[in-house]
């Protein structure tokens, strides 16, 4: 009987290892993003971008909307532009330089635009997965909306 259940006892381990193993791994946030920077990136045009010193109290969407887009849900746009420096809105901080985009010139360009229009989609999903919902809907209206 003494058998059995060690013998029981150690399959139900063997298969509890197995069940933990084949598990995914869970994406962290930044890796999502990084992804999806890496995929919508090459297709913004940077040409005619302006830089911005991050101050203490920034945050993207008040850099966003005080930019001369006045759209504080612009801010996916600098973060794609300033992936090499930061890649998550969370992690802003002092001293950072943001590249801030000509914004008109990526929207006049019909290849930048589908790009941004699909970007925003792209970062949308991140957010639904931070639980960020209302923001996730808004990124999705704004690209329903160019």
């Amino acid at each position: 009987m003494k058998k059995a259940v060690l013998i029981g006892a150690l399959v139900v381990s063997v298969l509890a290892v197995f069940a933990c193993k084949s598990q995914p791994k869970p994406v962290s946030t930044e890796d999502a993003l990084r992804k999806v920077y890496a995929s919508h990136y090459d297709d913004l045009i940077l040409d005619g971008a302006e830089t911005y010193t991050v101050v203490e109290g920034d945050t993207l969407s008040h850099i966003a909307g005080k930019s001369k887009y006045h759209s504080s849900f612009y801010y996916p746009i600098i973060l794609l532009a300033s992936r090499d420096v930061v890649v998550d809105e969370d992690k802003l901080e002092p001293g950072m330089k943001l590249i801030i985009p000509n914004l008109q010139k990526n929207l006049d360009d019909p290849k930048a635009k589908a790009n941004i229009k699909e970007f925003l989609l792209d970062v949308a999903k991140v957010e639904d997965t931070r639980n960020r919902a209302e923001t996730a809907e808004d990124l999705r209206k704004l690209s329903a909306s160019m």
